[in-house]
């Protein structure tokens, strides 16, 4: 074997590099350099959220970490060849990923650290900043934590775009109810922290990519939340579907367990949070939050009326902060370089950065985190790079399944909550699909309704039989039956759904039908 130092290589586990052949490269990695007499070190890192250049090979150089992408297993020898562990030129080479221009634009808070150490060493995530948020949250009193939060002005990143500071300090205001009875012991805590990891929006996946890339970042914010509001629990409500990211959370929580920054006694503080990880019932209602404690109590998901509401009675019946991942994950930054800071990113009442995660029929998708105020068509064409197909882009749905769609007139709305819902749409959980000039709207908007006739719970009528209906009444305007008087009925059907579900599920799948039919209505001409 050679003496000279070990060479780093990170090839990323993420699930979408998995699907594109990492494990293949990287073993190719490993197997060349064992040949040559090579001393290499290959680290599976996240992704950095380049899509179309996975699976993106990065090595540590002394000049710093230069990439090349997208690599194949049958490229592997070549870049041996090219001395690519020094930085060699090569076709695939890209150079430091942070001077491209897809990159170099980008605000990145949330997802600084993934893509860039290894997500499962405690060590690597210290050493990029990781866990200073926990020390300061530890130094302060619950009150003080929870008003960082609030000045933050950080809402739910999930799709109500709550304020997280209110939820949270209604919490740490409730009384906490130690020793009354219940059937299930881990029911003894007094107040529960409880992350909804359910990503069931279609094209979305920037939950995935940080529990992949980065899991103690949303460890030490589920922490720094049970410190603040005297939560000694914390569950994560993981979607079933993401067998990668279980596996990279059970692996870090004990990870944390070991270093001291979960258990009985946090950082020598005297404060006990503890964490677990609980799979999902696969059913899209389960992302509402008072579903999602049904199923995580052992029930059948479905949804609770309010009030009372989980920060009051939740999990359990006991007082409960439930917020998602990216929410959890952006609160190490705010308790460690402060609220205004993080407050100093965004517009109006939307503070902060979002993760953008860009899907559908565009020539670069992937996850892209900006500070809110940028437009579609900025995220569309100059990030995006206009349509894969190369047609024009038609129609774009943000917000998931349930999300309005945008014609290109409302293009340049700028990312803001309340400049969606001026328009009549919802950020949501930040994911966009894009459609060029050849998508049937009507069949978009037939889709929305079967979606959620699949997916509801079935506890109450307007969404559970009125889904159903809209299917019907959307194939006899297919069919050019009636079609007048089916257009009035679908309208009379949506306001119904709209005003009388029992939760989003129902109240929003009008959203994407009255938009399709508004902005393109001649796709509902029959046929």
């Amino acid at each position: 074997m050679s003496a000279s130092p070990r060479i780093t290589v990170y090839v990323p586990r993420d699930a979408t590099a998995l699907a594109l052949g990492a494990d293949a490269v990287a073993q190719a990695i490993a197997e060349t350099a064992q040949r040559r007499g090579i001393e290499v070190a290959v680290v599976r890192n996240g992704s950095r959220g380049m899509f179309w250049l996975e699976p993106l090979v990065e090595v540590a150089t002394a000049q710093g970490r230069v990439a090349y992408g997208p690599v194949a297993a049958a490229d592997v020898a070549g870049l041996f060849e090219a001395d690519f562990l020094h930085g060699g030129a090569h076709a695939l080479r890209l150079g430091a990923v942070e001077e491209l221009p897809w990159f170099r634009q980008q605000q990145r808070l949330c997802f600084a650290r993934a893509g860039v150490i290894d997500p499962l060493s405690v060590e690597d995530y210290l050493a990029h900043g990781g866990y200073r948020g926990l020390r300061n949250a530890l130094a302060m009193s619950g009150t003080d934590v929870v008003q960082a939060v609030t000045d933050s002005g950080l809402r739910g990143r999930g799709g109500a775009a709550f304020p997280t500071g209110i939820k949270w300090k209604t919490v740490l205001d409730a009384p906490a109810e130690v020793d009354s009875p219940t059937p299930d012991p881990r029911s003894r805590s007094s107040k529960y922290i409880v992350c909804n990891a359910d990503e069931g929006d279609s094209g979305t996946f920037s939950d995935r990519m940080l529990m992949e890339g980065d899991p103690l970042c949303l460890i030490e914010g589920m922490t720094i939340a049970g410190v603040a509001v005297g939560a000694r629990q914390g569950y994560i409500y993981l979607r079933s579907e993401y067998p990668h990211a279980h596996r990279a959370l059970e692996a870090a929580i004990a990870n944390a367990y070991e270093a001291g920054y979960l258990g009985a006694n946090l950082l020598g503080s005297g404060k006990r949070f503890d964490l677990e990880v609980r799979l999902g019932a696969g059913a899209y209602i389960c992302g509402e939050e008072t579903s999602l404690l049904d199923s995580l109590e052992g029930k059948r998901g479905q949804v609770r009326f309010k009030p009372p509401l989980p920060a009051i009675k939740g999990l359990f019946g006991r007082p409960t902060v439930i917020n998602n991942v990216i929410s959890f994950a952006s609160v190490p930054i705010i308790l460690d370089r402060g609220a205004q800071f993080y407050r100093d990113y965004g517009i109006g009442r939307s503070r902060g950065t979002l993760p953008i995660q860009l899907a559908g029929n565009l020539k670069r998708t992937g996850l892209v985190e900006k500070a809110f105020g940028v437009t579609l068509r900025e995220l569309l064409y100059d990030v995006g790079g206009g349509s894969y197909s190369g047609r024009p882009i038609r129609a774009v749905q943000v917000g998931g399944p349930l999300g309005a769609y945008l014609p290109e007139s409302q293009f340049d709305t700028a990312l803001d909550y309340e400049a969606f819902a001026s328009v009549g749409a919802m950020l949501g959980h930040g994911g966009i699909v894009a459609f060029d000039d050849t998508v049937d709207m009507l069949d978009q908007a037939r889709y929305a309704m079967e979606f959620c006739a699949v997916e509801s719970c079935g506890k109450c009528t307007p969404c559970r039989i009125g889904s159903t209906r809209g299917v019907e009444v959307i194939d006899r305007i297919r069919a050019n039956v009636d079609r007048a008087a089916n257009l009035a009925l679908l309208d009379d059907l949506c306001q119904t759904m709209r005003h009388g579900s029992l939760c989003a599920l129902g109240g929003l799948t009008p959203d994407p039908v009255v938009s399709a039919l508004k902005h393109f209505s001649e796709d509902f001409a029959g046929r």
